[in-house]
């Protein structure tokens, strides 16, 4: 398959064998309904389940179709942009595989993307997700766009459509980790959001629990951000300017007034709150260190094992 493709779907697999198949039937019928080609390009993020296997039938039956598979679980957001560095489409669709980003929008996307867009995202008008998902949903963003200073809105999703030249900046990208929604956002191109319906799930539940979702917050927030190191050394200050007030004032007292407090439990209680404060500091430098240490290494984001529709091996595994 030489031509360069119109369009290029990047599906991200964990543990949604069942779906599959029907994700490809309907893109396939979805597609159908533009003026498009398209290859489908499913990265195996070594999951539970097999879906590999289900993978490699597509591909023989259908040039279209690409799998890569990682040699073990690297998350969501590598495994996107093994599909993207692979991708040769003149566009580029992101999608989940468990059918909730239904296939039946991508001819809305295509159409929206054409009136001269380069990112069209879909706005999830009613999710179709638990309450106890939606709220830690909102939890998330709210963290997320505090600490990075930016406003996202938590009805929108990864599943949309992106422009070459938005996908070539990206990919002019090397830091860890590579979220590829904040890339987006980072290269400055307007996104323009349009309705979609939201598919409701029909096979297995969300691996974003919510201690996934705080772990994925605190990587976003080290990696995109330097407001936590801010926010120590403003905190810093104000203890240490509310330190100088108030032994200021006690040295005022004890001159003027012969008053000497009694300071064993506030001089306790004081100790042990500012070795908190100190050890919380020093553990948020840590981490930013540690995520220099990590960049420095330089090693991949993710390691691809086998892929159709030509199978090899790396040697070096």
């Amino acid at each position: 398959m030489t031509d360069i493709p119109d369009i290029s779907i990047v599906v991200p697999v964990y543990g949604s064998d069942g779906t599959l198949v029907p994700l490809y039937e309907r893109v396939a019928a979805a597609t159908a309904r533009i003026p498009a080609s398209f290859e489908l390009i499913f990265v195996d993020d070594r999951g539970p389940g097999n879906p590999w296997e289900i993978i490699s039938k597509l591909a023989q039956s259908d040039p279209r179709i690409i799998g890569l598979r990682l040699s073990r679980n690297f998350g969501q957001h590598s495994a996107i942009m093994a599909g993207v560095n692979l991708a040769r489409g003149r566009w580029l669709i992101i999608m989940d595989c468990d059918l909730q980003d239904r296939p039946e929008e991508i001819p809305s996307l295509w159409a929206e993307a054409q009136k001269g867009h380069d990112v069209v995202v879909g706005r999830r008008v009613e999710r179709m997700d638990g309450l106890l998902k939606r709220l830690s949903s909102r939890a998330f963003f709210w963290l997320l766009d505090y600490m990075t200073d930016q406003k996202s809105d938590a009805t929108q999703s990864s599943f949309g459509i992106y422009s070459r030249k938005v996908v070539t900046a990206v990919m002019k990208m090397s830091e860890q980790p590579q979220i590829f929604p904040l890339l987006v956002r980072w290269v400055g191109f307007e996104v323009t959001p349009i309705d979609i319906e939201h598919g409701k799930r029909i096979e297995g539940k969300s691996s974003y629990t919510f201690k996934r979702k705080l772990s994925l917050a605190m990587d976003t927030i080290v990696s995109y951000s330097n407001k936590p190191l801010k926010m120590c050394v403003q905190f810093g200050f104000l203890m240490a300017l509310v330190a100088f007030c108030y032994g200021a004032w006690l040295f005022v007292r004890y001159f003027l007034f012969d008053y000497t407090p009694a300071g064993w439990t506030s001089v306790m209680v004081s100790l042990f709150f500012l070795s908190g404060i100190l050890l919380f500091g020093m553990g948020i430098l840590g981490i930013y260190i540690g995520r220099i240490f990590n960049q420095v290494k330089g090693r991949p984001l993710y390691v691809i094992y086998d892929r159709t529709p030509v199978s090899f091996k790396d040697d070096s595994l």
